[in-house]
């Protein structure tokens, strides 16, 4: 006779909640509580002239972690930008003869200030624009460090230069208000210029309005507008008062941005868009790769360092099948603030949602274009693998997917994705491998797995990246670390280190900064 089993009793599964104190509307009335002169009931307000600006057109807006109302960009008109710009002209013009210790000082408080509210912001970009809560963190983290790198190196970095005959007027992407907007900002004031930020359309408002409110309440020259870029072009790039223009974002508008300084003959960094690529070739060292492929799905490749394309030798795709599929099925998404208790910490994330839910159709209506015209998925995640909070609203979270040989008709084989999508690209020869890695004519990193050291330096060149790792990823970087693009990925000035205080500075003479320019290319 079969023994009897004890009885285990049934316990239900708790279902997870929002960890408490992180709420929307908790986040909110801090952001009152900090800095009451820029929120104001249910929306923010514009800085310019000095002051906090009642004006703008209010758009709605929703969080895309899961659909919450949060206040939407006040969209000034056009004529408003005008001014707006005239005002910071006048701020510059004060700034620019300020002692740099008195600008060293000031930015130096303003790094304070945001060191201390650190956490409030990072939770802001968790709503705003979904990062998960290490990343965000990390977000605000290599802002603030960032600059204090230069607030202690800036003396060298100015000797014999000064500042630009106008302020910086910068345009970027959601994806890193801080340790890109923020941070340049930050560093263009501290060498003697004021700035313009114009607050992305698509996330980042309240995080960027209570970083600038901390850096006003410092005496620091900067103007944070909203509107939309065909009102604001007019006035944010070519109004004859701004001294340099500062881009991050798509191919598309970059050109745009790119005529028209080209026309006026204006200092521009225009960073933009390209498809990174990461080859396999004569390569073994397989278990070395694993954690770098989980790693490249940080932020769900929401960045413009993400690595959405790799291209393998097609004798080593069994081995690279055998450490990827692995590595990308242990990705991890969710919602960025869903505990199993309340008391647990906030859970670790490699992604959350997409920016929102009509990128995350966008980017589901290429995939199954892409697979109807006959690439083959080699890896499709679901929903069901993520952590969700009951009857939570998922419409901007997509799951990973990997496919095999994208067709040449696809945006996938061309564009990067900016999502949680790999395409994989099988070559037999060191000139596909290449041809297949520069399929964007241009990039802003790449890189090359190989054994032989020979074999990378001398291939590496031929990569049109302007970084090219050696068996691992490549950033943007901080402190003295350069950065720019190949190609169509970059026009303008490069930056990192000593060359983001060049970009916007003049120097004595015919200063031609490093950079691809219509006229000249000059790597630093």
């Amino acid at each position: 006779m079969a023994p009897t089993l004890p009885h285990v009793p049934h316990v239900p599964r708790i279902p997870r909640v929002l960890k408490p104190g992180t709420e929307w509307a908790t986040a909110w009335q801090r952001c009152r509580a900090v800095a009451p002169e820029a929120f104001r009931d249910d929306r923010v307000l514009n800085l310019w002239n000095g002051a906090w600006q009642l004006d703008g057109r209010p758009l709605p807006a929703a969080t895309p972690v899961d659909g919450t109302p949060v206040p939407g960009p006040p969209r000034l008109d056009r004529a408003t930008a005008r001014h707006a710009v005239r005002a910071s002209l006048d701020q510059h013009r004060a700034w620019r003869d300020l002692p740099l210790a008195e600008r060293r000082a000031r930015v130096g408080a303003a790094l304070d200030a945001l060191a201390e509210h650190r956490d409030l912001l990072a939770l802001l970009l968790v709503w705003e624009i979904g990062k998960p809560w290490r990343l965000a963190r990390a977000d605000v983290d290599r802002a603030v460090d960032g600059v204090r790198w230069y607030v202690d190196g800036i003396d060298g970095m100015l000797a014999g230069r000064t500042p630009l005959p106008g302020p910086v007027s910068n345009i970027a992407s959601w994806n890193y208000p801080m340790s890109v907007l923020v941070h340049a900002v930050l560093v263009q004031m501290l060498a003697g210029n004021a700035a313009i930020a114009k607050t992305p359309t698509d996330g980042g408002l309240s995080c960027l309005t209570l970083a600038a409110a901390l850096m006003a309440r410092e005496g620091l020259p900067l103007t944070l507008v909203s509107g939309s870029g065909g009102e604001l072009s007019e006035a944010l790039v070519r109004a004859p008062e701004i001294g340099c223009v500062s881009f991050v974002g798509g191919r598309d508008t970059g050109a745009r941005v790119a005529t028209a300084v080209a026309d006026l003959g204006k200092r521009h960094i225009l960073e933009q868009e390209g498809l990174n690529a990461w080859g396999i070739w004569n390569f073994t060292a397989w278990d070395a790769l694993a954690p770098q492929i989980r790693k490249t799905f940080d932020y769900a490749k929401q960045r413009c360092t993400a690595y959405p394309r790799f291209v393998v030798q097609r004798s080593a795709f069994a081995e690279f099948l055998a450490v990827y599929l692995p590595a990308v099925r242990s990705v991890r998404l969710g919602h960025p603030l869903a505990v199993d208790d309340p008391a647990d910490e906030l859970p670790e994330l490699d992604f959350g949602p997409l920016i929102n839910a009509a990128k995350a159709e966008e980017l589901r209506a290429q995939i199954d274009e892409a697979v109807d015209r006959g690439a083959v998925p080699l890896h499709r995640g679901t929903l069901d693998e993520g952590r969700f909070l009951p009857g939570q609203d998922t419409r901007a979270y997509v799951p990973p997917v990997t496919l095999l040989n994208p067709p040449p008709a696809s945006p996938l084989h061309h564009a990067e994705p900016f999502g949680p999508v790999d395409t994989i690209v099988l070559v037999d020869t060191e000139a596909e491998l290449l041809a297949a890695m520069n399929a964007s004519n241009g990039a802003l990193v790449a890189t090359l797995s190989c054994d032989d050291p020979a074999v990378h330096e001398r291939l590496a060149p031929q990569i049109r990246a302007f970084k090219v790792g050696h068996g691992v990823p490549r950033s943007r970087g901080d402190r003295e670390e350069l950065f720019g693009g190949f190609g169509a990925s970059w026009r303008g000035a490069f930056v990192g280190g000593e060359l983001l205080v060049r970009a916007v500075t003049e120097g004595p003479g015919e200063d031609r900064v490093p950079g691809n320019f219509p006229e000249y290319h000059l790597m630093p």
